[in-house]
């Protein structure tokens, strides 16, 4: 299964031209947070990260999940 989650996240990201950097300060999550989960290294966030994301990027959880 490919990494949907990361891949919505980081369209999601580039959309809004915020860097990985900007995202990770803005949802007050480590950059290497950010890293592994737009990556596949982290598949499976916490819920409190997901809505710390959605939160940054001005979009709802599901939105983030099902673009």
């Amino acid at each position: 299964m490919s990494n949907k989650i990361g891949e919505n996240i980081r369209k999601l990201r580039q959309q809004k031209k915020m860097s990985q950097d900007r995202l990770s300060k803005k949802a007050d999550l480590a950059l290497n947070t950010i890293v592994k989960i737009e990556t596949g290294k982290n598949p499976n966030p916490t819920l409190e990260t997901l809505q710390k994301i959605a939160k940054a990027l001005g979009v709802s959880v599901d939105k983030m999940l099902n673009p």
